[in-house]
């Protein structure tokens, strides 16, 4: 005779059951970062001589966000942003090659708990290292093995055409276009972990279009009659949209298509002295406050749950990445440190919601600004403020300054922005973490090749490319 179950073995069993039905939701994640993409550096947004089909496909059967924003205008801090869902200053990475705190929590880290294979395969560059990229050491304290990926093909920052790279610690040489390789390498992850049934998650960051500028002859074709540099930027952004096209016929081919969420976007905005310009008549470049500096090309990509393409004219940030996916797959909320800079946009993926719930924050390099859209709000000067108000609807390119001609709409978006950086300043401090304070066990940014842990390599790499005028100091 069948025992019957005890009312405890009932609530496991329940408590199992809704636990399961909570994780049904685990598509295949890709997040994929050009290094330098200018907003206006896409086919759909009618750039005069780049053509982008891949993009472009992927933008009308996706959601393409006209209004989507880099954490920060440069490297690093963006990267931070990306993996916390916190700004690039409460994770303690200020500037380009600065190392990220290990005390902070990070997405890779959170999905690897439920049950998913991560994997990094490009730049990483946040583990304090400044200079073009070399292999990320196996014993790095920083790298990618310390932040929740299990699987990594990656270098310490930019990097081009036949690279050497780390394999987990192991260098290999690689021939080609270096968007081409890592998109190869990834789909030979993400196609293994289908194979197992096993839910993954991929981390793709270009080196592309970063300089130095280095395309084939073939990819630069179209430019002839662009100077030499423009040439070779544009050149390596035709073999990166080539690999989009890859990545998305590969998930197909795989069967899993349908059921991959792809989210593609720039690390900051486009760089100043290429030709035709980069950021789409904005105001600005990589390494300013202003829209020419932030704003990059953004589009989600999952047919499964975004039926239709369509274009959205929200203000989202890649800090909601973070937000978005824990949503999505329904991670714990201790997976993410408090406070969060970032808000999840799964309302985004059945229809456009006209306001957003919360003002989109940036910090670097000693100034803010607050978007509060269509309002935009900025603070330059560690020693004297001073601010600058834009109407970003009625004024994209930022040309007119109302901080005094409207100071109660000035008042308004001072008040918060003043109260969240002083929110930073604890985050700086580490209060948000368990014990309070910044364990001190990160590095001060540093060239590589000033410090010991290459000095084996240094020669060896001497004439190589992207390496060559550095070594030479």
């Amino acid at each position: 005779m069948e025992r019957p179950l005890s009312d405890m073995r009932i609530a496991l069993l329940f408590s199992l059951l809704l636990s399961l039905m909570s994780r049904a939701e685990q598509p295949h994640i890709v997040l994929v970062m050009t290094d330098d993409q200018g907003w206006g550096q896409t086919g759909y947004s009618k750039h005069p001589v780049l053509k982008t089909p891949n993009l472009d496909a992927m933008a009308a059967n996706g959601l393409r966000f006209d209004r989507f924003y880099a954490a920060a205008p440069v490297c690093s801090p963006n990267r931070a942003s990306v993996l916390t869902g916190r700004s690039n200053m409460r994770t303690g990475v200020e500037s380009h090659g600065y190392a990220l705190r290990k005390q902070e929590r990070t997405l890779a880290q959170a999905l690897k708990n439920a049950g998913y294979a991560t994997g990094h395969f490009g730049k990483w560059h946040l583990n304090g290292l400044r200079g073009p990229g070399v292999p990320v050491l196996k014993d790095d304290a920083h790298g990618p093995g310390q932040f929740g990926f299990d699987t990594w093909l990656s270098v310490t920052n930019f990097f081009d055409r036949d690279p050497v790279m780390s394999r987990e610690g192991t260098f290999e040489e690689f021939t080609g276009d270096s968007s081409e390789i890592i998109i190869a390498e990834a789909m030979a992850f993400i196609q293994k972990q289908a194979q197992a049934k096993k839910p993954s998650f991929s981390v793709i960051w270009y080196g592309t279009p970063h300089s130095p500028f280095m395309a084939s002859d073939e990819d630069k074709v179209s430019f002839a009659s662009l100077d030499k540099n423009s040439q070779n930027h544009y050149g390596e952004m035709v073999a990166m949209d080539r690999s989009v096209g890859t990545l998305r016929a590969g998930l197909r081919k795989a069967g899993i298509a349908k059921d991959t969420l792809v989210w593609f976007c720039s690390d900051n905005g486009g760089l100043p002295k290429i030709t035709p310009e980069t950021v789409g008549g904005l105001r600005g470049f990589k390494g300013s406050l202003y829209e020419g500096g932030l704003r990059v090309p953004g589009i989600l990509e999952w047919p499964a749950k975004i039926k239709n393409g369509r274009i959205s004219k929200y203000p989202a940030v890649v800090m909601d990445i973070f937000p978005t996916i824990a949503e999505i797959v329904n991670l714990p909320s201790e997976s993410m440190l408090s406070p969060q800079d970032g808000q999840s946009l799964i309302q985004l993926l059945g229809s456009d919601v006209e306001a957003r719930a919360k003002p989109i924050p940036f910090h670097c390099f000693g100034n803010a600004a607050w978007l509060d859209y269509p309002y935009k709000l900025i603070h330059t000067g560690k020693q004297k403020k001073a601010y600058e108000l834009y109407h970003l609807e009625n004024d994209p390119k930022e040309s007119k300054n109302l901080y005094e001609s409207e100071p109660e709409v000035a008042q308004r978006m001072r008040k918060p922005m003043d109260a969240w950086l002083v929110s930073m300043q604890d985050s700086i401090a580490g209060k948000d973490y368990p014990e309070g304070k910044v364990l001190p066990e990160n590095p001060e940014p540093r060239h590589w090749n000033k410090t010991d842990l290459y000095k084996e390599h240094v020669d060896a790499w001497k004439t190589r490319p992207e390496y060559r005028t550095r070594l030479a100091d």
